[in-house]
């Protein structure tokens, strides 16, 4: 638009001066007052907080944020938040719930119970937030009710676990199956696999126990250790505990009672005292997951399908079995001692 080369008398120097003014905002000043573009809310449920394999996580999602972030090309925001305790299948009901009524842009999920998380999620898929099911499976329609399913292939781990417990047992001996929870789909998943294995590969060793349940904490799972070795000390040959605070329960009820490094020892998962443990020879075998690669493709995965990109099913993260002889090597490190000071802050 142009001005006249001279205004008609009609005019007024007021009008023109709000003319002018109005010609600028459109022509250079506009830009400048639009909204920046709005970051994609991305809310991040796990089991739990207390673990070290949930800090791990919690790096993990901090470290796809950082990557999209400085990618430039879309601004994402992790609200991370979950139970203090992996017990608490109500308050992780409610957080889905919530997160879903304030409007997030998508859910990352670690379902503490295959069944019970199916409403919500299938809330979550009705008001268009698609979530993206991580660590711990979902009795639900995968492409429907959520978007994929990114984790360890757990039964593969508890089928490495059998393996690394039949090779220090030399094919026989007894042997005991601390199991973690009911409802938590990963470890029954390991379990079967442990359980499918050692029946198949070693028949020699017998198991003595495979249906206890450790509970949700390491002082639960102490207090259960305790008691299976009161009941089992003077037989058992080895042990096998499908996640962190199973394994670090029986550690110290092992060291407890004065049988560590005596009964062979694999557990999964791991934490500075289970790494330690591997060290000195109290644990002959750790099954290690990768939770900060979980973690950061499960945020991938979730921008993806909101910028409506296709997903395949299922995304395997890997499992591997770190041993006292090769727990040192850079590959095994990155996995059971990462430097999590790069993505948090403590």
């Amino acid at each position: 638009m142009k001005l006249p080369d001279t205004a008609p008398a009609s005019f007024s120097p007021g009008f023109l001066s709000l003319l002018l003014s109005l010609l600028l905002f459109a022509g250079c000043g506009g830009k400048q007052d639009e909204p920046l573009e709005k970051a994609l809310r991305i809310a991040v449920i796990p089991k739990g907080t207390t673990h070290e394999f949930w800090k791990m996580v919690h790096a993990g999602a901090i470290k796809a944020e950082r990557e999209l972030n400085s990618a430039g090309a879309q601004k994402v925001e992790i609200i991370w938040k979950g139970p203090l305790k992996e017990d608490n299948t109500e308050q992780q009901i409610n957080l889905v719930r919530t997160f879903v009524l304030q409007g997030v842009d998508g859910i990352v999920l670690a379902p503490l119970d295959k069944t019970a998380l199916v409403s919500p999620v299938r809330e979550a898929a009705a008001r268009k937030v698609p979530v993206v099911i991580f660590d711990s499976g979902l009795d639900a329609e995968v492409g429907k009710d959520f978007a994929t399913y990114v984790a360890t292939d757990n039964y593969r781990g508890g089928v490495l676990g059998a393996k690394r417990l039949g090779e220090v047992l030399g094919g026989k001996g007894k042997a005991i199956l601390l199991r973690y929870q009911v409802g938590s789909e990963s470890t029954m998943q390991r379990e079967n696999g442990f359980l499918d294995t050692m029946k198949k590969e070693f028949p020699d060793i017998e198991l003595i126990s495979t249906d206890q349940r450790a509970g949700a904490t390491e002082e639960q799972a102490y207090r259960k250790s305790q008691n299976l070795l009161t009941r089992f000390k003077d037989e058992v040959n080895g042990i096998f505990c499908p996640n962190e605070s199973a394994a670090a329960g029986m550690l110290g009820a092992l060291r407890q009672a004065g049988l560590n490094g005596k009964i062979k020892f694999v557990g999964f998962d791991a934490s500075e005292k289970l790494v330690q443990a591997l060290g000195k020879g109290d644990i002959d075998g750790l099954v290690l997951q990768n939770p900060i690669n979980m973690a950061y493709l499960g945020v991938r995965s979730v921008i993806d399908h909101i910028n409506g990109k296709k997903l395949d099913d299922y995304v395997d993260t890997g499992v591997q079995v770190a041993t006292p002889e090769n727990m040192n090597t850079p590959q095994m490190k990155e996995l059971h001692s990462p430097d999590l000071s790069k993505w948090l802050d403590n």
